[in-house]
């Protein structure tokens, strides 16, 4: 029974380390094009809201 069960730990460690050996680096996918649309969307959006935010404040002030 104890000689079974080394085997099995052993068995189970040594698939271990060959997943691991095995693992593929990460690759970085490209972004779609729906993706990139969206992002700068939402960065104009933001600079809108900035420059509306500045226009309705009092004083003067430029925008950076």
């Amino acid at each position: 029974m104890g000689n079974q069960l080394e085997n099995l730990v052993q068995s189970i460690k040594s698939k271990v380390r060959a997943l691991k050996k095995s693992k593929k680096p990460y690759e970085k996918m490209d972004k779609s094009p729906s993706v990139k649309v969206e992002i700068r969307s939402k960065k104009a959006r933001k600079l809108i809201d900035k420059t509306l935010k500045l226009a309705d404040s009092t004083g003067k002030r430029t925008i950076c």
